[in-house]
């Protein structure tokens, strides 16, 4: 028998039990009498109340309670629990000998005798205030997380069961989708998506992708309690316990419609900014080409009006010096398309009345799209006059027309019509802020795919057959709105027709003269002979110019450049009339004319050009001749600067007949 056993032999059972209760640490055990008084005290007591025992037996246990509780008779009552149901069990603040708070779970049991007498309470009690303080943080915690999640407006968050049906919902929630919390909680979230998504399943789906993956992130349509909708990107979240089961879902939706128009603004923005780029390119690719054939143009339609006065009476060869001219004539009119693509012809700005432009054009209209089409015109009764060139626009009115003619070859409708818009800083439009009149020609034609529609106005790009349309056509269009300040748009789907839109700003003036389409009738030639020094870079356009000069009679001077001009003009004597181009190296004919005007105050000058190629600060008073140019239109122009001359009491003083130096060719 070893030490231990012989002690354990001499203890009783009751020293036994003693030693058990002084070898606990961790909880307080000790006896009350029936009154509440401690009369024994355990190691476990002493550590964490602080009291000895001799400090503390004797005293009254309601000692370890708060002023608030003995003032509420709370250890008292615990006593009568105790006595009456036989066991006291609670949770509370307590007081140590320093006046430190600590949390107690308190057990207090009554002992009694076999005779049922009360002999006092056996009271057990244990510091948990680390519990305590970490349940209040995690519970604080918590309510800190709710009360974020419920602050929060703008994002929806809420939580999901298993099969979809939402358990709560947040302030943001409820500003976004517009329902309460009363009004939500319990129904199935497929509320929130579209009837088509719903057709499709797509609620569903993203629950099982959730369940698969863990999580699921996704924009598109979602529906308002109002039934309006808006864009949204959701991402939900699986919700699994320690074992990975799952036990929800959390979902995250946040509205960003705005931020989706935005976007869509900036993609149409950078999409507009390349084509704008990509037309730039291919306009002055396209004005260039143009001008260099007018005045190839101008050389040939020069030569055949001379040919055609000088050619014998034989009908073979004014056939075929018809055809040539027509050919040329019809050459012209596509330079002339080609420079209103690129921004590049000469525009007379005027205040021009729309209604009573289409009404000058009915006849040409009529006749142009045929009896299988009806003209309807919608204009206001009061229309304000809008700032462009008249014989321009009826070009453009005319091609637009003409156009949806041929997207309707079983024949239909089309609407001319007019409506006046006021364009604000901020209205995400290419154009400035004002006034503009929108022109709309509309169709029931065919219509165009997206492909389609993209390329339309691209130039030499067309729908037509082989020889039936140059692809200039929208593309000079486009030039004519932007050169005149305004824009022109598309819009068309396949089967549902087309809408030109041509935007022009209206005229500050309010007056505007009746076009017909009429040209004017022609001013008689003037019969006398003017000595005119005609400028140009180009020998041959030079050489046909001096050419007209003289069929007409008068005395040509050729110089190829501007100093040989003003050699000319200080070296042969009095010049009626100068006729320069413009665009020519070292010295533009603007400012040949400066120079010539500093010398010679009251010489005419001429400036020839074909196209809007002089700047716009350029403030040019003389006359301007367009490229290229007949000899008829050369006599009109000549007979203009010589009544000029009249008008203003001014004598031109025409040199005496003389033999002109040797032409540059």
């Amino acid at each position: 028998m070893d030490q231990n056993d012989r002690l354990g032999a001499f203890l009783s059972e009751d020293d036994r039990y003693r030693l058990l209760i002084e070898a606990v640490t961790d909880y307080a055990i000790y006896m009350l009498d029936p009154t509440g008084i401690v009369i024994s005290w355990n190691p476990g007591a002493q550590r964490f109340k602080g009291y000895t025992a001799s400090e503390i037996i004797g005293q009254h246990f309601s000692r370890f309670y708060s002023e608030e509780d003995r003032k509420r008779g709370v250890p008292a009552g615990a006593l009568e629990t105790a006595v009456r149901a036989g066991k006291f069990e609670s949770e509370g603040w307590r007081i140590r000998k320093d006046g430190s708070r600590f949390w107690a779970c308190v057990v207090i049991d009554p002992i009694r005798k076999s005779t049922g007498e009360l002999i006092g309470f056996a009271k057990i009690t244990r510091d948990l205030t680390e519990r305590k303080l970490a349940e209040e943080a995690l519970k604080q915690s918590q309510e800190q997380f709710r009360l974020l999640v419920q602050g929060v407006s703008d994002y929806a968050i809420y939580m999901l069961d298993t099969e979809g049906v939402v358990t709560n919902w947040n302030l943001g929630a409820h500003r976004i989708k517009g329902y309460s919390s009363g009004e939500i909680i319990g129904s199935h979230f497929s509320k929130f998506y579209t009837d088509e998504d719903r057709q499709t399943r797509e609620p569903q789906k993203a629950l099982n992708i959730v369940e698969r993956e863990g999580r699921f992130e996704k924009e598109g349509w979602r529906v308002r309690k109002d039934g309006s909708r808006f864009w949204a990107h959701v991402i939900i979240d699986a919700i699994r316990d320690d074992q990975g089961k799952l036990l929800g879902y959390a979902k995250i939706t946040r509205d960003i419609t705005e931020r989706k128009n935005v976007q869509e603004q900036l993609d149409a923005a950078r999409e507009a900014l390349l084509q704008s780029q990509k037309m730039e390119a291919i306009g002055q690719l396209t004005g260039g080409v143009a001008h260099d054939f007018n005045n190839l143009l101008m050389v040939v339609l020069g030569s055949l009006e001379l040919m055609r006065k000088r050619l014998p009476d034989d009908p073979k060869l004014k056939g075929l010096l018809e055809n040539a001219i027509q050919g040329a004539e019809r050459g012209s009119l596509l330079t002339k398309r080609m420079l209103a693509f690129a921004r590049r012809q000469e525009l007379k700005q005027e205040a021009i009345e729309i209604p009573e432009l289409v009404r000058g054009m009915t006849d040409l209209l009529q006749r142009s799209l045929g009896p299988s089409i009806a003209i309807e015109t919608r204009f206001p009764l009061i229309s304000k006059a809008v700032l462009g060139d008249a014989n321009q626009l009826e070009m453009v009115i005319l091609n637009l027309t003409v156009n949806a003619r041929d997207a309707m070859p079983d024949g239909g409708q089309i609407v001319i019509a007019t409506r006046e818009e006021i364009l604000r800083a901020g209205d995400g439009t290419r154009l400035k802020p004002g006034a503009y009149i929108c022109l709309t020609v509309r169709d029931t034609g065919i219509g165009m795919d997206e492909a389609t529609l993209r390329r339309a106005m691209e130039p030499f790009f067309t729908t037509k057959g082989p020889g039936k349309g140059t692809g200039l056509g929208l593309a000079m269009v486009h030039g004519v709105a932007a050169q005149s300040g305004g824009w022109f748009t598309l819009q068309s789907r396949e089967g549902e027709g087309t809408t030109a839109e041509l935007w022009l700003p209206v005229a500050e003036v309010q007056t505007a003269a009746i076009r017909t389409g009429r040209p004017a009738k022609d001013a008689p030639a003037y019969q006398g002979s003017l000595v005119v020094v005609a400028v140009d870079d180009d020998r041959l356009v030079l050489t046909n110019t001096i050419a007209m000069l003289e069929d007409l009679g008068h005395i040509g001077f050729a110089a190829s450049s501007a100093k040989e001009a003003l050699d000319i003009l200080r070296q042969q004597g009095p010049v009626d009339v100068v006729i320069t181009d413009y665009a020519m190296p070292h010295m533009t004919g603007l400012q040949l004319a400066d120079a010539i005007k500093k010398e010679w105050p009251e010489l005419p000058v001429i400036i020839a050009t074909g196209f809007a190629e002089m700047a716009p600060e350029a403030k040019w008073p003389q006359p301007k001749l367009a490229k290229p140019f007949t000899e008829a239109e050369l006599a009109r122009e000549l007979e203009r600067i010589v009544r000029r001359g009249r008008d203003d009491g001014r004598v031109l003083k025409f040199a005496p007949a003389r033999t002109p130096p040797a032409k540059s060719t």
